[in-house]
């Protein structure tokens, strides 16, 4: 008796086996497929991270490139002007200089018509002339 117990006992543990390596079968599968899924988002991640590095240097070195020296051979100055442009794009003197390539008093001094802007400055002014103040806010930030 004691032998068909142990081979009853045996069976009852295969059987069982069985039944939960089928029913854990389908899950492990999943769960190496989103394993597979995991890598590779995290391979496309660090693909897009290099990306925006690079592009990140690039705008870097085109912003502080500064401006071509043609630009300010034609271009005339106005103490108006440059007080009028500077609080559109809400910025303060020394922001101003900072996207001209001046000190903050050097901006206050044009402004009070103390001073005028040498030819090479009066490039960094023809290079601000066009932007908006989100453009000069994201110069600003990579300054």
């Amino acid at each position: 008796m004691a032998n068909l117990a142990s081979v009853l006992k045996d069976e009852i543990k295969r059987l069982a086996r069985r039944e939960i390596t089928a029913s854990t079968g389908a899950r492990n599968k999943q769960i190496a497929q989103q394993r597979r899924d995991i890598a590779e988002l995290k391979r496309q991640l660090a693909d897009m991270k290099r990306r925006v590095n690079f592009l990140e240097i690039q705008e870097k070195k085109r912003v502080t490139a500064g401006p071509a020296p043609e630009k300010g051979q034609n271009a005339r100055f106005s103490a108006k002007w440059l007080i009028k442009h500077r609080e559109k794009l809400g910025l303060s003197a020394a922001d101003y200089g900072a996207l001209v390539g001046v000190t903050g008093q050097t901006i206050y001094s044009w402004e009070q018509g103390k001073s005028k802007p040498r030819e090479s400055q009066l490039a960094g002014i023809a290079d601000v002339r066009g932007l908006g103040k989100r453009e000069a806010q994201r110069r600003l930030e990579m300054l």
